[in-house]
């Protein structure tokens, strides 16, 4: 699959669309962001492996400690093959002068409303060779 460079704007929109709709707390707009049945992995941060879209609407307004702010950063798209993976970090403002950082590995597919995320694995562990080859289908 070659990517062309409108889809590659449009999936560096993404994070930042992620970003907004959890710092506006607006659940509903996850759900262009995320397919129906994606798969949102969030156990490295302690919280639950969610699958689906309503279980990410519910867990985001219910459950999630949200951070003050998010900062998306170093966005980028890789082709493997038939798939496409998208690689970011996030900036995230605690409150009281801390600031966190995580790693987001998406897998993401073009659907008939436009590009979406299938599958995210968020990691706040440092980046390294292992991690630079996740597997994004389990």
């Amino acid at each position: 699959m070659t990517i062309e460079t409108h889809d590659r704007l449009e999936l560096h929109e993404l994070p930042g669309r992620y970003g907004d709709a959890i710092d506006d707390r607006n659940w509903d707009s996850l759900r262009n962001i995320f397919t129906e049945d994606a798969v949102f992995d969030l156990t490295d941060l302690g919280a639950p492996r969610l699958e689906g879209i309503d279980q990410i609407v519910k867990f985001m307004d219910e459950e999630a400690a949200h951070p003050k702010t998010h900062m998306m950063t170093n966005i980028y798209v890789d082709e493997r093959g038939e798939q496409m993976h998208m690689f970011f970090r996030i900036v995230a403002l605690l409150g009281k002068g801390f600031v966190g950082t995580a790693s987001y590995y998406d897998e993401v597919v073009k659907t008939p409303s436009g590009w979406r995320v299938k599958n995210r694995i968020v990691t706040i562990k440092r980046r390294d060779k292992r991690a630079a080859k996740v597997d994004l289908t389990s």
